[in-house]
């Protein structure tokens, strides 16, 4: 792939909600832009307050053709970027929401049977795998993909089967009335269907302190098989207590010169099977009462700010990356009070992947027991396209038998 020149610059400051906001859409949507913090760059201040009749507002979001946006939303955003926001149709065969490789699988699959099909992302189209550094694990790829490759593969594939897509739109609610689904957006545009898919995905816990953002797919990474393989014979930290850091923190000990464990509590959580295993790895050391509060480097990471919970003070720690894993938050807010949900928030669903709301599908990170990996992301999607079309099929000889009657 041809790297783009960026022709956005984006003037704000770290601290500011909206220019992370604005900063993240971007990203998601793999829009390259320059990056100009005020705090860094004082002199900045001086363009920010030429555009803005004097006043220092921010993010001021300046494009190649000299146009400005200040304090966009993130609809104003996909407007100005030629994004499409809204749907062509009132009414589709089957809608799907999130654009993540379960949805976009689903989505091709259903799409090859005819189907009108709509695929509705509240961010870019991919999903966590467009953000993923590198994937070595994905078959077929034997030197591996980059994930916004991936993505921009997949999404191609959706688009030559004739699959129409929204970006920038959140789904608030998906309703069944009169025999028929029902779903209304931000925008409050309401769109009808014969068979929903709900594959939104996952978004995994953030610690929310200084400089993550900053460095989130430059030393601060959630997928150690996905990323660790980038930091072979270096020393990296993983932030967290559960099984996920134990296993995750046993890998990269194979890959890294060493691997320290940072726990916030005085034990871990995770099962006697993994803490057992943990001793064998002579590079993997684990740090209990660690909090991490910060993240530090210029450009790349190159230190956590640590602090010790029992009052012993704070440090700094160099490493090359922090892998973080507390946790992984479900998409699915908007589903509560509508659907079965576990007390986590993923999606319970039948062995045929439909929900407790009939027509009503889920697949991917945001169902309960799904694995989390990019083969089973895929796999899952093109489950619920065929359990999908098993279920449109029934209805219409259901339909068929009453017309005989």
């Amino acid at each position: 792939m041809t790297a783009t020149v960026p022709s956005i610059t984006v003037y704000g400051a770290s601290w500011c909600p909206d220019c992370k906001r604005a900063r993240k859409f971007l990203g998601e949507q793999l829009v390259p832009y320059t990056w100009i913090d005020l705090g860094e760059h004082p002199q900045a201040q001086e363009i920010v307050e030429r555009y803005n009749n004097g006043k220092q507002i921010i993010p001021t979001i300046v494009f190649a053709d000299g146009s400005v946006l200040v304090e966009p939303s993130n609809a104003a955003l996909a407007t100005k970027l030629g994004l499409q926001t809204r749907a062509q149709c009132a009414s589709y065969d089957v809608i799907v929401v999130g654009a993540g490789p379960t949805g976009l699988t689903a989505a091709i699959y259903s799409a090859r049977e005819g189907l009108d099909v709509l695929a509705i992302d509240r961010a870019g189209f991919g999903g966590q795998a467009a953000i993923t550094e590198h994937g070595d694990n994905y078959p077929a790829f034997p030197e591996g993909i980059s994930g916004a490759e991936f993505a921009e593969r997949i999404v191609r594939q959706a688009r030559r089967f004739g699959v129409e897509m929204l970006t920038a739109q959140d789904v608030e609610a998906i309703e069944r009335a009169n025999n028929r689904l029902a779903m209304r957006t931000t925008d409050r545009t309401r769109y009808g269907a014969d068979a929903v898919l709900v594959a939104t995905g996952s978004t995994y816990r953030r610690l929310e302190v200084p400089g993550e953002e900053d460095f989130i797919g430059a030393g601060v990474h959630f997928c150690a098989t996905c990323d660790g393989p980038f930091y072979r014979g270096r020393d990296v930290v993983v932030i967290g207590g559960g099984n996920s850091a134990a296993e995750e923190g046993a890998y990269l000990s194979g890959l890294a010169r060493s691997v320290t464990i940072l726990v916030r509590e005085a034990q871990m959580t995770a099962s006697k099977m993994a803490l057992d295993k943990l001793p064998a790895y002579k590079n993997l050391t684990v740090r209990f009462n660690t909090e991490v509060i910060g993240f530090e480097g210029h450009g790349h990471l190159s230190a956590v700010r640590l602090r010790d919970v029992t009052g012993g003070g704070e440090e700094t720690l160099p490493t090359a990356a922090a892998f973080v894993f507390i946790g992984l938050l479900p998409n699915t807010a908007f589903l509560r009070g509508t659907m079965d949900l576990d007390a986590q928030g993923f999606v319970r669903t039948s062995q045929t992947l439909e929900t407790s709301l009939p027509g009503v599908f889920a697949a991917g990170d945001c169902r309960q027991g799904s694995t989390k990996q990019i083969a089973a992301a895929v796999g899952e999607g093109a489950t619920a396209a065929l359990m999908i079309r098993h279920y449109l099929n029934a209805g219409e000889e259901a339909r068929g038998a009453a017309e005989d009657v």
